[in-house]
């Protein structure tokens, strides 16, 4: 019998207390795999959604909630600001680009975004089918939206007042899908995109004036194909976030301090918001983490009590291979065979539950519409885990081990 089948047997002799220690092991090294590809997917797909884009501009409120709801579409916005803020903040020196937002309805939890063409392009967007949106309440949709939504080209849909599904649906107004975006791996992917004079248009206060949706209309027709609302549109009318890209390093320093002093619009930076956000997060991964390794250092206490209380019962056995020719490393190597054998399981183990345990919450966060988490990837830091696990297994059969190997012969088989 080779040193690996002699070692699964002896364990196989403990099955409860082998049980116990994979269990606590896997339980540890799966909720350290979890937090590892929540975080790793998280900030990256953060990063992702950001990337390109120096500051966002919307109404005064929290920093963090503008970010959010602006960049990343998953929290409710500041308010509104006026075109004509927005058209002023377009004429300074030191912006490149302006990306205008208008929000405020969504379709089955989807958000209805208001902008222009210049959007999907900054994320290199793609049609996947048909066009994109030109004439009011025309949409261009996400694959998401597409794939998930139930959504396809030539259906017609009403907005639901608000950011998530249940609100008052513009059933007066509803939209028709002209085009679908291929995945970006981006926010585009979960969103519905039309005209700022469409959500306008949504948006309309229809009084009892016979005139009054007549005079929406015109203003939508005259600033569609105009050149976009930030140079032409009515400077009365109102978006509800402004992403921009700055013209020189300059602009970091201090277009946000000018914009947040002297205007009545507030200025986020994406960068520094989603540091402190990871923080946050972090703060509260941490406490995870640690009732993690909590766990592990469990298990390695349980592998360490299981082969030192069994090595009183094997002293026997071992005295006898010594007899029959097996050197004191042969005993050494078995006892550390052992514990290693007995870690990498249960590591192996806790990676398939943190992996499938990902692909679960993905499931769920996807109906919620919100990060798209998924299981079948791999973090490099988790061969650490494995390291780690090899690591404990080895340290904690050690003290066995050398026990074992100081075993004396003669006065063992004495006994008998």
């Amino acid at each position: 019998m080779n040193a690996l089948a002699l070692a699964i047997a002896y364990l196989r002799r403990r099955p409860l207390n082998t049980a116990l220690n994979l269990l606590l092991l896997a339980i540890g090294v799966g909720t350290i795999a979890l937090l590892l590809l929540f975080t790793d997917q998280l900030q990256k797909r953060l990063q992702r959604d950001a990337d390109g884009i120096d500051m966002v501009v919307g109404a005064k409120g929290s920093p963090m909630q503008l970010i959010l709801s602006s960049i990343f579409h998953v929290d409710i916005p500041t308010g509104n600001v006026s075109l004509g803020n927005a058209q002023t903040l377009a004429a300074n020196a030191m912006v490149r680009e302006i990306i205008p937002l208008a929000l405020g309805d969504s379709f089955r939890g989807y958000r209805i975004v208001g902008s222009e063409q210049n959007y999907p392009a900054h994320y290199r967007a793609e049609l996947a089918d048909g066009a994109w949106w030109q004439e009011p309440l025309e949409a261009t949709i996400g694959a998401t939206v597409s794939s998930e939504g139930g959504l396809v080209i030539g259906d017609i849909f009403a907005g639901a007042h608000g950011m998530a599904s249940g609100g008052a649906q513009h059933a007066e107004t509803p939209y028709r899908v002209v085009g679908v975006m291929a995945p970006t791996g981006t926010v585009l992917d979960r969103l519905i995109l039309t005209s700022i004079e469409s959500v306008w248009e949504v948006h309309a206060i229809h009084d009892e004036e016979a005139d009054a949706h007549d005079d929406t209309e015109h203003i939508v027709e005259s600033q569609s194909g105009s050149g976009g609302v930030l140079a032409h549109g009515d400077p009365d009318q109102e978006v509800t976030a402004l992403l921009v890209k700055f013209r020189n390093p300059i602009a970091a320093a201090q277009l946000p301090r000018q914009i947040n002093m002297q205007t009545p619009m507030q200025a986020a930076l994406p960068g520094y918001e989603i540091a402190r956000l990871m923080q946050l997060v972090g703060a509260g991964i941490d406490g995870f983490r640690a009732f993690a390794v909590v766990l592990v250092i469990s298990a390695g206490l349980g592998i360490f009590a299981a082969l030192y209380n069994a090595l009183a019962q094997r002293r026997y056995d071992i005295a006898v291979m010594r007899a029959l020719g097996a050197t004191r490393g042969t005993i050494l190597r078995q006892i550390l065979l052992e514990g290693v054998l007995l870690a990498v399981v249960g590591a192996v183990l806790g990676l398939l539950l943190g992996h499938g345990t990902a692909a679960l919450a993905g499931s769920w966060l996807r109906q919620e519409h919100q990060i798209h988490l998924v299981g079948l990837t791999w973090v490099h830091e988790e061969i650490w885990l494995i390291v780690m696990a090899v690591a404990l297994g080895a340290v904690a059969a050690l003290l066995p081990a050398l026990q074992a190997y100081r075993i004396d012969i003669s006065k063992v088989l004495a006994r008998g």
